[in-house]
């Protein structure tokens, strides 16, 4: 069985939570062939140590770039922890990969709940 390819998003705000939801789901992440935008795969490479394949940052196409892997059918899931209460300069990136999880029907988690039910749901169907 081939291990998942999971992208791991984080906007500024929430770096922390991802960082603490990479610890608490790091037996399901550590199969897995992990994608992020340069600084959150920066930060969870050298907070956890895990392997992780880095793409540009957000603002500068990191977005774009897994949502190319997304249509390609080269990510399993999404987990992009937005930051709801700030604005983005590139919005229109975000949303394109948003609506790209959706027409591929990717498994995209936007918030800490949502992603932890995600990854036990993988955890659980690789066990």
């Amino acid at each position: 069985m081939t291990s998942p390819r999971i992208a791991l998003i984080a906007h500024d705000g929430t770096k922390d939570e991802m960082l603490d939801l990479v610890e608490s789901r790091r037996h399901a992440l550590a199969s897995a062939r992990l994608v992020a935008t340069d600084t959150t795969g920066a930060l969870i490479s050298d907070r956890h140590g895990l392997e992780v394949e880095r793409v540009a940052s957000g603002p500068l196409g990191g977005d774009l770039q897994i949502g190319a892997q997304v249509a390609a059918g080269e990510i399993d899931m999404v987990v992009f922890l937005c930051d709801p209460l700030t604005a983005h300069p590139h919005d229109p990136d975000i949303q394109a990969l948003l609506k790209v999880c959706d027409v591929y029907r990717v498994p995209l988690a936007t918030n800490v709940t949502a992603a932890v039910l995600c990854l036990d749901a993988l955890a659980a169907s690789r066990a």
